[in-house]
């Protein structure tokens, strides 16, 4: 399967400060990537990369099989970019900037163009500068899509936007992705709307990959462990690294098994506490899972 985007050892410095640091990833094409992460996570500064609006301090990029500061044209001309600071010419119409688009892109497409409008419930003649935060989203998104680019990226989409738009836009990106060869990157920190729309996951936390997999495997291997003791004890030390945020209450500590496997599990709880256990395992979601790998330490422990 031939990749979108991939990245090698990727970094990128301010001062002595680290943005990135060894970023390995790779984005194959017709899937949906999240790249999640915290605020200050690095997530916008690789995009930024990936766009070639700023240049790697180390490492490497490619973009649509081309290095991310050879991209020229011909090579942009098939991405579509959408940021959420990303600013519109608000003396124009939505109509006035779709028809000022068109003729950079040979490929655009009046249709589907005109779809989306009816999808998004878009107002074509009214001036931008009157639009709402979702609809200028919107718009956005139309002038990115309608030229129907290979790879899509969106840095923050969602961002400060009611949970009705947010559904709007989630639902006609997977509805166009549904009848399309598209690939999207999409950078964010709602987990609620990310987790139905992508199909591999990767967490960035201070400028490092801590996870990067297919998103069905990633739930299907982390769970959340209740174990009851015979009586209240302290956590055992040293802690497993793999298993995330403990909360010992009582005779009950629950924790996020990021390795879950139930056989070895239970016969590394029942050899850690040396007494009969209860153990319980149930699957958790996505947005759980983030909160786990945000909260665990240290960051340079690798990946998980």
């Amino acid at each position: 399967m031939s990749t979108v985007v991939e990245t090698q050892e990727l970094t990128r410095r301010f001062g002595r400060s680290e943005a990135i640091s060894e970023l390995s990833l790779k984005v194959n094409e017709g899937s949906i990537y999240a790249f999640l992460g915290p605020n200050g996570a690095g997530k916008t500064t690789t995009i930024k990369v990936l766009m070639n609006l700023l240049e790697p301090s180390a490492g490497r990029a490619n973009v649509l099989g081309v290095p991310s500061t050879k991209l020229r044209p011909a090579e942009l001309g098939q991405i579509g970019y959408v940021s959420e600071n990303q600013e519109l010419p608000t003396w124009m119409t939505a109509s006035d900037l779709f028809a000022f688009c068109k003729p950079l892109y040979p490929q655009w497409d009046d249709a589907l163009c005109s779809e989306l409008l009816r999808r998004f419930d878009l107002p074509p003649r009214q001036k931008i500068r009157s639009f709402s935060r979702g609809m200028k989203m919107k718009t956005a998104l139309i002038a990115s899509l309608a030229y129907r680019p290979r790879l899509l990226i969106l840095d923050e989409p969602l961002g400060g936007l009611d949970p009705l738009v947010r559904d709007e836009i989630v639902e006609g990106m997977l509805e166009l992705v549904g009848k399309g060869d598209w690939s999207v990157f999409i950078s964010s920190h709602d987990l609620s709307e990310i987790e139905h729309l992508a199909d591999h996951v990767g967490f960035i936390r201070e400028g490092r990959l801590i996870v990067s997999e297919d998103a069905a495997t990633l739930k299907q291997r982390f769970r959340e462990i209740e174990v009851t003791l015979a009586e209240p004890r302290p956590l055992p030390s040293p802690w497993p690294a793999d298993w995330l945020t403990p909360a010992p209450s009582g005779r009950v500590i629950r924790f996020v098994d990021s390795r879950y496997d139930e056989g070895v599990t239970t016969q590394r709880l029942k050899q850690m506490f040396s007494e009969e256990v209860g153990i319980s395992a149930s699957p958790i979601a996505l947005r759980d899972i983030f909160i786990a790998l945000a909260r665990r330490t240290p960051v340079a422990g690798g990946r998980i």
